[in-house]
């Protein structure tokens, strides 16, 4: 029996896995009952919990999606965008500490804590719910959607006209685009295939037709499924969403291997991979259309790397540790473990390679995982894959949930009604959850694109990243200099580019900035994510920049780099490097000409950097009372001396050890997926 494309089968395996999370969130009421209790699990969290909080927390239905729709686009080198986060392990070695030793609740606090500045921790506060909000959680339920829709197919029988027009407008591009690779297409051929593209680059043609495209079936699956997460985190807070983890970890582990025998048994084996997908895409840095190379994955890491500090979990996630120790083994072990994931995903996109190309590829790349697991999955293995991908959603989208509320109602609630008592605090989290979620459903009805939004992802925290990094490493920094940066860097490198600029006629229909690279397979725009023809069948027609406005590139093309020599992945690196350095010029230069922070405060601050999390409740107190005392206790574990600004210190045993541990394992993986992709193309 089927229910559209599920078997009844897969519906029983999903309404199961949905009963069992809700039952975990009813279990942990108890436990969340004061604030600490609510939103950090009453920091009594240990290794085992903190791996699979930290693995859940940072693997996700959207990272197997966009993974492998990336490299069904851009060959093995797409799987950059999310395993160059396999060089930050060793840096999260370190980080995590931080975030424990700090003792705070949210990364809002930090700021007052740092600065003695309510007003920038409220500002902090309010960025990230909304910066939250709309990308992160709005993008979760985005891929999810995006998922169920491709599994959902309607039958050709029932299209309607239109829906079939697009179908084959799609069929007839792609047997245009082989053949113009073959031959030289003809003159009415060549127009035609170009008002083809320019419909294709509008979302006007598909290469299937789903039953949850309506406006009532897109809703429908939203509203269901955010009921489902909020119930569970409302009931249960953060312990619920840790006990979810591991639960939700192991479903993810399952389906990350489920599609791999069944996808290499549907293309004829191993060695069909070879056979199939063309060469250049087993190439880890370039290859394939619009590949990603050198240059553009060190501007991928230098962003990644600045923004992972300013992300609103970081101090639930390590805050909720036992001790210090489980913070660093909880953050290093969960994300190596997602690393060997995105491998795991990295690979079901060369399979899609495979699979879909030619007549039957995808319109939509970020359907290939749904439309692998409909092909490929038997009644039962479905469900089971549907269950692991709401375990991987759910999972992101509880712990980003938590953390946004924590910082509602610490940062911002409990400014406005400071009387508030630690129940009134945990009944206003829970009603801030309800509306999170709210607002997450209505961000992602107005969200198409994920490699777009993953762009958006890297840098929307930048700001706040180089903002926190600086705290905990440099003296000097200034609460006027983070201001500064902040609204300077978010007005010119997210907000005029992504909603101001694309707007202005002036900009839009600009014939310098519209420029393209490229030919008819393969074009690029240049300053824009893409162009298009105002009028599709009219090829006279003016051209208009689509989506992000690179000002970016604008401003170094007029400082005399020639940005349309670029490839497109030189000119994302350029973009990136930019994009990672800005804020940091700016902090550092407006510190220098701000007054210097409050001594007494910053001493604190970094003698209570330097105090190790105490074993016990007792040492902790008697640890802290000592460093009240006499902060300066610890300088002369600095290393660049008693009077330098910067507060770098010496690394002791564990610090050493942990440290090449996290390079070696790092440079295993690394050479175990190059080996892979080695064989995979039979060289």
């Amino acid at each position: 029996m089927k229910i559209g494309s599920l078997h009844l089968v897969d519906l029983l395996v999903i309404l199961a896995y949905l009963g069992l999370v809700i039952y975990i969130g009813r279990r942990a009421i108890s436990a969340a009952t004061s604030e600490e209790g609510f939103f950090l699990a009453g920091r009594k969290l240990g290794k085992a919990y903190q791996f699979f909080l930290n693995f859940g927390n940072a693997t996700d239905a959207n990272g197997a999606v966009s993974t492998s729709s990336l490299v069904y686009q851009k060959g093995a080198s797409g799987v950059w965008l999310s395993l160059q986060t396999l060089f930050m392990n060793p840096y999260y070695w370190f980080m995590n500490p931080w975030f424990r030793r700090v003792r705070l609740v949210t990364v809002a606090d930090l700021f007052e804590d740092r600065f003695g500045s309510k007003a920038l921790a409220r500002f902090y506060a309010i960025f990230q719910i909304f910066a939250t909000v709309i990308v992160i959680i709005g993008f979760g339920n985005l891929v999810g959607y995006k998922v169920t829709a491709s599994l959902l197919v309607k039958p050709e029988v029932q299209w309607t006209q239109v829906e079939r027009q697009s179908v084959d407008g799609y069929k007839e591009m792609k047997a245009l685009q082989a053949q113009a690779r073959l031959a030289p297409l003809s003159l009415p051929e060549t127009e035609r295939l170009d008002r083809l593209l320019e419909r294709n680059k509008r979302g006007e043609l598909r290469s299937y037709i789903s039953w949850l495209d309506s406006p009532t079936g897109k809703w429908s699956y939203y509203i269901i499924y955010t009921v489902i997460v909020g119930a569970y985190i409302v009931m249960g807070g953060l312990a619920a969403a840790a006990v979810n983890e591991a639960l939700q970890g192991m479903l993810i582990v399952v389906f990350s291997f489920m599609l791999i025998p069944f996808g290499l048994q549907a293309i004829g084996g191993w060695d069909q991979l070879a056979e199939r997908v063309p060469p250049a895409m087993f190439d880890l840095l370039g290859g394939g259309a619009g590949g990603i190379g050198g240059w553009e994955l060190a501007g991928i890491f230098l962003i990644s790397i600045v923004q992972i500090h300013g992300i609103i979990g970081n101090m639930a996630v390590a805050g909720s540790a036992r001790n210090e120790f489980a913070a660093r083994f909880g953050a290093v072990s969960g994300t190596y473990a997602k690393r060997i994931m995105i491998i795991l995903w990295a690979l079901c996109g060369l399979i899609a390679i495979a699979i879909y190309q030619g007549a039957d590829a995808l319109s939509d790349p970020d359907a290939a995982w749904g439309s692998m697991a409909l092909l490929l999955l038997k009644p039962g293995f479905l469900g089971l894959m549907m269950a692991g991908l709401l375990a991987a959603n759910m999972s992101t989208i509880a712990a980003q949930t938590m953390a946004v509320s924590a910082l509602f109602t610490r940062n911002v609630y409990k400014y406005l009604r400071p009387s508030t008592n630690d129940h009134g605090m945990v009944v206003a989290g829970r009603w801030a959850i309800v509306l999170i979620l709210s607002c997450g459903v209505y961000a992602a009805a107005n969200m198409n694109d994920v490699y777009s939004v993953v762009q958006l992802l890297l840098t929307v925290n930048v700001p706040f990243g180089a903002a926190v990094m600086l705290i905990y490493f440099w003296r000097r920094l200034t609460a006027p200099a983070v201001w500064s940066a902040v609204i300077v860097s978010a007005l010119l490198n997210i907000i005029f580019p992504s909603l101001i600029g694309p707007r202005i006629d002036a900009i839009a229909l600009s014939p310098s900035l519209t420029a393209q690279t490229g030919d008819l397979t393969h074009r690029s725009a240049v300053f824009f994510d893409s162009v298009a023809r105002q009028n599709p069948d009219d090829p006279a027609s003016p051209l208009v920049g689509l989506n992000r406005f690179h000002l970016e590139l604008y401003v170094l093309d007029r400082c005399g780099l020639d940005v349309a020599a670029l490839s497109p992945s030189g000119r994302n690196a350029a973009r990136f490097i930019y994009d990672g350095l800005f804020p940091f010029l700016v902090l550092i230069v407006v510190s220098l000409f701000t007054k210097t922070p409050d001594r007494t405060r910053t001493d604190f601050f970094f003698g209570k950097m330097k105090t190790p999390v105490g074993a016990t409740p007792e040492a902790e107190i008697e640890a802290m009372e000592e460093t009240r005392r006499n902060p300066h206790r610890f300088d002369g574990t600095k290393l660049l001396g008693i009077r330098s600004s910067w507060e770098f210190t010496k690394w002791d045993k564990v610090d050493a050890i942990g440290f090449i541990a996290c390079l070696a394992v790092s440079g295993a993986i690394l050479a175990g997926f190059w080996l892979l992709l080695r064989a995979a193309a039979a060289i």
